[in-house]
């Protein structure tokens, strides 16, 4: 198990955070969030051509840059640290992965090499309408067509769903139940019968879609049936790697709290320097230390195909989950009144914590499969 970071992840850390604060001030965040497609598209270049972030663990051998799942969950915490809006978690950690996981060789060299260039967005539709987050919930059916699959059902809070160029579908035959009938489908964007609209969430800097599939033409990926043991590799690294990006919020609302506490000055004090408020930044801060531990536990779990990965996965989700939302809070209260408003930033992490929280499961859906998984 990997416990410190190499002189290359660090250096990788350093070249990724100085772009980030380069490309996603909070005045570019504040102003792609009110667009409709949500990301600057010159900026994606820039992150895929010239990072090739698209690609970053991606096996060279389908066109990615090969590095390991800690270098992509070290990507992800600098993205959480700057709000970047971007189809990232979307194309790279959601689709990319599914397929990862998934395809056949041949599927892998066809799809993959596109993503990792930035020239094909993609996203991963699994979620519907209950907003459960496990696949056995699935209720879209794939049906033989024509020689080729249709598709049938709704797909929500699809992340970028509404820009994707590709979407990765999980569907079940007709009638059956439980996880043995699960496949995966690829989905063309423009796909006739494909209905998409963009979902009005609290948190604009991540968008989600409701796609409504009506005998859609798709692709199968890997087998027919086969499904269920891959994407539940897929949701656990998705786990892991939104505890990653949690992780890197969680870190800048400490460091706007602090730099705010020794700003601000009340009864000719910093408010900084008063007893009460020196408790909550040693609380603040032991538990972002505990929760980026955890995550990055379950990044190098995750990296080293650990078997106890699903169990890592799930207490990363919760711990992460949990802190990230509660020092927004804390960083709202250390602001005072100017915390509230929208000319303060605060919120625009806020509201990231919150729609992180329940993304994927919240902490008590994670604690619940933490368990099951130890006594397994």
């Amino acid at each position: 198990m990997q416990f410190a970071f190499t002189d290359e992840q660090v250096e990788f850390r350093s070249i990724l955070r100085r772009f980030l604060e380069a490309k996603s001030p909070p005045t570019a965040v504040r102003r792609l969030m009110e667009t409709e497609d949500g990301y600057d598209r010159a900026v994606w270049q820039q992150l895929s051509g010239e990072l090739g972030l698209a690609g970053v663990h991606i096996p060279e051998e389908y066109g990615g840059q090969g590095f390991g799942f800690v270098e992509l969950c070290i990507a992800l915490e600098e993205m959480g640290r700057s709000l970047l809006c971007a189809p990232f978690f979307s194309t790279v950690a959601l689709a990319a992965t599914a397929i990862l996981n998934g395809a056949t060789e041949d599927e892998k060299r066809r799809l993959l090499p596109k993503i990792a260039a930035g020239e094909t967005l993609a996203a991963l539709a699994f979620t519907e309408d209950d907003g459960r987050w496990d696949m056995g919930a699935t209720q879209t059916t794939a049906t033989v067509a024509n020689g080729g699959y249709r598709l049938d059902g709704v797909k929500s809070f699809v992340v970028d769903g509404h820009v994707a160029d590709l979407i990765v579908v999980l569907a079940r035959a007709p009638g059956s139940r439980g996880t043995d009938c699960l496949s995966l489908f690829a989905v063309a964007g423009d796909a006739p019968g494909l209905e998409r609209r963009a979902l009005k969430v609290m948190d604009p800097t991540r968008k989600q879609a409701r796609l409504t599939f009506k005998s859609v033409p798709a692709t199968l990926i890997g087998t027919e049936g086969g499904a269920a043991a891959g994407f539940a590799k897929t949701l656990d690294q998705a786990a892991a790697c939104l505890a990653n990006e949690m992780a890197g919020g969680t870190g800048r609302l400490l460091e706007m709290s602090m730099d705010y506490a020794q700003m601000r000055v009340q009864f000719g004090r910093q408010i900084g320097s008063f007893q009460s408020l020196k408790h909550k930044a040693a609380d603040m801060l032991m538990e972002a230390e505990m929760a980026k531990s955890a995550a990055y536990y379950a990044a190098s779990a995750a990296a080293e195909n650990s078997a106890d990965f699903p169990a890592v996965a799930s207490l990363a989700k919760a711990c992460a989950a949990e802190t990230y939302m509660q020092t927004a809070v804390h960083t709202i209260q250390i602001h005072g009144g100017i915390g509230f408003t929208w000319d303060q930033d605060c919120h625009l992490w806020f509201k990231r914590a919150k729609s992180s929280e329940v993304m994927l499961g919240d902490p008590a859906y994670h604690r619940e499969l933490m368990m099951q998984r130890w006594q397994a």
